[in-house]
């Protein structure tokens, strides 16, 4: 086989991932935790067995619609943190970027995030804390390395770092699944009570020498 016709073939198949990535995500919007292998592979026009071979099993599937959701919001989050504002305002944009992606489309978070609600009995052995986990630890390792990159810390930047990163995701993940649950407030309150609680130390830190401040 040449190149010519490999390279075709494989973008054939990114085609076909692709399309059935956004059949998934049409019976995830609908169905949201509940969505079952049967349903997107009926949604796709397929049969199940096709569907296994693109990806393996459930935890495939969700792994491949982790991606693309995750590199998505890590865009938008990238843009506000990029955004021509104060630092404040900057803070404020970041959380409710990350509140506004998730009251947008719950379903699709709750399948990312609670995926074992609507587990059927064919689904068995879809954990949630196997495959959201590294979802969460992804976004935190991003938030560190744009941390790292803006802010000086002193002489433990790199461990500082890390650790406002995973704590800030950590504590956006944990207030944002509480609000959607509860709605004991609204989007704009919650922003500004969690950027009042990380402002103290934010506000007192210093721009990186040389880098594109923060």
């Amino acid at each position: 086989m040449d190149t010519t016709q490999r390279t075709d073939q494989e973008r054939s198949a990114d085609r076909r991932r692709r399309e059935l990535l956004e059949a998934a995500d049409r019976v995830v919007l609908r169905d949201g935790p509940g969505a079952s292998m049967n349903a997107i592979a009926a949604e796709a026009g397929i049969t199940k067995p096709i569907l296994y071979r693109h990806f393996g099993d459930k935890g495939g599937l969700y792994a491949a619609l982790a991606k693309r959701h995750t590199d998505a919001l890590l865009d938008s989050l990238r843009a506000a943190l990029d955004a021509p504002a104060d630092r404040r305002e900057r803070v404020e944009s970041t959380l409710d970027t990350y509140l506004a992606a998730i009251e947008a489309r719950p379903q699709v978070y709750r399948f990312l995030m609670h995926p074992a609600e609507g587990g059927s009995q064919n689904d068995q052995g879809f954990d949630t804390g196997r495959h959201s986990i590294p979802l969460l630890r992804r976004m935190g390792e991003e938030l560190a390395q744009v941390i790292e990159e803006r802010l000086d810390l002193g002489p433990d930047t790199h461990q500082l770092a890390r650790v406002w990163g995973h704590g800030i995701v950590g504590m956006m993940h944990a207030a944002g699944d509480w609000w959607l649950g509860e709605r004991p407030c609204s989007r704009a309150e919650l922003v500004r009570s969690l950027a009042d609680l990380l402002w103290g130390r934010l506000a007192a830190a210093g721009d990186r020498l040389g880098g594109p401040g923060f």
